[in-house]
């Protein structure tokens, strides 16, 4: 099975304002409906999305998963 390709970066919220992701920049549908599109589908999204990301103006209200396993190696080391 070849891997689908995906931006997420494991953050999962959406800023309310411009209704994408802090992570990945996709908005909800498009998160929801990845697995069921094309390659070049998801390819012309994913061009889109550095722009997208400068326009969400404020980060996550809570730590992510990601943020939380990286402060916690840290602490550890």
């Amino acid at each position: 099975m070849t891997p689908i390709e995906s931006p997420c970066i494991l953050v999962c919220s959406i800023d309310d304002k411009t209704g994408y992701c802090f992570g990945c920049g996709r908005t909800r549908a498009e998160i929801a409906g990845w697995i069921g599109m094309t390659s070049p589908e998801r390819r012309a999204i994913m061009a889109a999305l550095p722009a997208r990301l400068e326009t969400v103006e404020r980060r996550p209200r809570r730590e992510t998963r990601r943020t939380r396993m990286a402060r916690e190696r840290a602490e550890q080391g």
